[in-house]
């Protein structure tokens, strides 16, 4: 489920997986696919100089209310309207409690996914940029902290909440975490990847 994060410009603002099937991510009303947010990761870990780094990242954006629908009631089968209503008729939430984790062949849905994406949303692109001084990460609107922004990645690292199934993560997770630990860059320097080592 996605959870709070603090960031600079907005307050309080909402990052995460959000359907087990899926490995689709959303950062308020801008969604990304993992394997995709873990690649834009590396760029800038591989990239990142003193200047900073600047990229632009494909998103789907979908606009707040009857377009992007009711999350909380799309789970509980009681709002089927927009995206969140018609992903999860097509993935309805698990029946068992001790079924709920995410999986780590959520890319496999990707087509799927992405269909209904086109129903609701538009495909965009986010200017990001690192500015390695000040420790801040702009993604689109959002500004974070480095403290912030490495908890979004340590979320997606640990399969956000209920964590991913067996404790196995996707491959392209554990190359980004990879990627992290042998760049050793002050922007990564307390980020906690729990489990991991090189």
């Amino acid at each position: 489920m996605p959870l709070q994060f603090e960031s600079i410009t907005h307050g309080v603002i909402a990052f995460g997986f959000f359907n087990i099937e899926s490995d689709l991510l959303l950062l308020e009303n801008n969604f990304i696919f993992a394997d995709e947010f873990c690649r834009n990761i590396i760029a800038l870990t591989e990239n990142l100089s003193e200047k900073g780094f600047s990229d632009r990242w494909n998103v789907w954006q979908i606009e707040k209310g009857p377009e992007m629908g009711d999350l909380m009631g799309a789970m509980h089968g009681i709002h089927r309207s927009g995206f969140f209503g018609a992903l999860y008729q097509k993935y309805p939430f698990p029946r068992r409690k001790m079924d709920f984790k995410q999986k780590t062949e959520g890319w496999k849905t990707q087509a799927e996914v992405k269909a209904i994406l086109q129903d609701y949303g538009r495909l965009t692109v986010l200017p990001v940029h690192v500015e390695p001084v000040e420790e801040r990460v702009h993604i689109g609107d959002y500004a974070f902290t480095k403290r912030v922004f490495q908890a979004l990645i340590n979320y997606v690292w640990e399969g956000g909440y209920p964590k991913w199934k067996d404790g196995k993560r996707p491959e392209y997770v554990t190359e980004m975490a990879e990627c992290i630990k042998e760049k050793k860059l002050s922007l990564f320097s307390d980020a906690l990847l729990k489990g991991y080592s090189v």
